[in-house]
């Protein structure tokens, strides 16, 4: 008789950035969350990869989805990494897509690399650099889509949330090509309705989809800013996140429009991080 797997067991290990943990999840053989300083960066399933165990990751993928035809490969940037979450997500969904993953805290990457190690033969790049500066280097029109999911603990850094910042990222694109960025907020939406405002000036093209308890202020969460110089498939994103296990909202045209009001597009010398959230929104333990 085979003896059984040997029960998972929580590593952790201080990393660039705060104290990294990876929890094995009692529910699901091989999979793990991983926190840093108590907040929640990653929810990996090694046998699973299409499974997305937090909100703003399934929505993030429903932007990725409607990115192109059912697994064409897609050329994807993804500033901040974490567990490599969506990387594998693409990469299990379209096949032979190439990704480049960039990720500050070089000793958190190591620790996913060497206990969430990605599939053999996934086309996957990660560097340990600064988002920002990474991105000014990159390629004209090299990524199909961009994907931010980049916090400092549980706020976005200010240097990730600037019209500078914006046009760097729109240069990048394709023509066509999609932004999504993980961002957090609450009443009064100060922090959002300024990023709204600041990609609205840079993209044709912009949606925020959330939670609707997020959009009418009752609680502080996350939100999905979508931008685009060609026009978003607004409809296909929004049937796929209503029928979602968490149901969310996708805000476009004069709704957002008034969501922002007379909010102002962020400048380098003005930026600041995305706000504190309240004591336990997002601490694990």
């Amino acid at each position: 008789m085979n003896a059984p797997d040997p029960e998972p067991i929580p590593v952790t290990r201080v990393v660039d950035h705060g104290t990294a943990k990876l929890l094995p999840d009692v529910d699901r053989r091989r999979a793990w969350l991983l926190t840093v300083d108590g907040a929640p960066q990653s929810y990996v399933d090694l046998d699973e990869p299409t499974h997305l165990e937090f909100e703003y990751a399934r929505r993030l993928g429903h932007v990725l989805d409607c990115a192109a035809q059912d697994g064409l490969p897609l050329d994807v940037l993804h500033l901040g990494g974490g567990a490599l979450m969506l990387p594998r997500y693409v990469a299990a969904t379209r096949p032979g897509s190439h990704q480049h993953v960039v990720d500050a805290d070089r000793a958190l990457l190591a620790l996913v690399a060497e206990h969430l190690p990605l599939p053999a033969g996934t086309d996957v790049a990660v560097h340990g650099d600064d988002a920002r500066e990474w991105l000014r280097t990159a390629q004209d029109g090299s990524a199909d889509v961009l994907v931010a999911d980049v916090f400092g603990g549980s706020r976005v850094p200010a240097h990730l949330t600037t019209e500078a910042y914006a046009r760097e990222a729109d240069r990048v694109l394709r023509p066509g090509g999609s932004y999504a960025a993980n961002l957090a907020d609450g009443a009064p939406f100060t922090f959002l309705r300024s990023q709204l405002a600041t990609f609205r000036g840079v993209f044709a093209h912009i949606a925020l989809i959330a939670e609707p308890a997020v959009l009418r202020g009752r609680r502080f969460g996350n939100a999905v800013l979508v931008a685009s110089q060609s026009e978003l498939d607004v409809a296909e994103l929004a049937r796929r996140t209503a029928r979602d296990v968490f149901p969310a909202r996708v805000e476009h045209g004069d709704g957002l429009r008034r969501f922002v009001g007379d909010a102002q597009a962020v400048a380098d010398a003005d930026a600041v991080p995305s706000p504190e959230p309240p004591g336990g929104a997002f601490s694990v333990g």
